[in-house]
């Protein structure tokens, strides 16, 4: 699957990108006229984060921003979906590690 949230779904949507000249009525002018329509993507911000899962193991996930702003992942884990607080995976020290492993009880 390219380009699309592995929690939320989100994917590239289509549109179209109108071209207008002219001035506004309200403005005073005699009002704006469309001189060009041409299809566009609006494309998801997805991110590559590292996190940890309820099993203790962590993995990538490609997610969409908004995903991540909720703090809260929804995920099939071994063959189950689960619902579960968003935390980072730490690549620095093993204490830090350790701590963050404390917090889901296996």
């Amino acid at each position: 699957m390219g380009r699309e949230c592995e929690v939320s779904g989100k994917k590239t949507s289509f549109g179209n990108h109108v071209t207008r000249r002219g001035k506004a009525k309200y403005l005073g002018g005699v009002g704006k006229k469309t001189t060009g329509v041409s299809r566009r993507t609006f494309k998801p911000n997805l991110q590559r984060i590292h996190v940890w899962l309820p099993n203790g193991k962590t993995c990538y996930v490609r997610v969409a921003t908004s995903v991540i702003r909720t703090g809260v992942l929804t995920l099939e884990v071994d063959g189950k979906k689960q619902t579960f607080p968003l935390i980072k995976a730490s690549k620095g020290s093993a204490k830090k590690r350790a701590e963050l492993g404390n917090l889901y009880p296996i």
